[in-house]
């Protein structure tokens, strides 16, 4: 069985920011040579996140809205954690957004379904961090 591990590196200009990873992990998989087998792609930091789902304006800015009503940035104050910080919220959204994805290799594509991408969720940005792409098959 083969394996492929790589460090992929954002850094975003906002403090919270959706990036289609599709392309960049689609280049992690050709340059791993597996055909079959399993790709994980998580998140290696607390208040970011990587998820499936469509990559459309619209349903973007509905996490958007949907996630400051769950758990709003501010007032920083509503939140214990913030007494050393002020990215609670991060924690949060993170954690409903989740910290991975696992998205089976099928003759050496991506098995998504229709419309299908991967994103990184960045909940507390402006400085680099770094997201997993490891891949396990033949």
């Amino acid at each position: 069985m083969k394996h492929y591990r790589k460090e992929l590196w954002f850094e975003t200009k906002q403090r919270r920011q959706l990036l289609n990873i599709t392309p960049t992990v689609r280049d992690c998989l050709r340059e791993s040579g597996i055909r079959e087998g399993l790709l994980l792609c998580n998140a290696m930091h607390i208040t970011a996140s990587v998820f499936i789902n469509d990559d459309e304006a619209g349903l973007h800015q509905d996490f958007e809205t949907w996630l400051e009503r769950l758990a709003p940035e501010k007032p920083y104050s509503q939140y214990r954690h913030n007494g050393f910080e002020d990215n609670a919220d991060a924690h949060l959204k993170r954690t409903i957004m989740g910290r991975e994805v696992v998205v089976a290799v099928t003759g050496g594509e991506l098995d998504l379904g229709p419309w299908e991408q991967l994103f990184y969720g960045e909940f507390d940005g402006k400085r680099k961090k770094r997201v997993l792409v490891k891949i396990i098959g033949e």
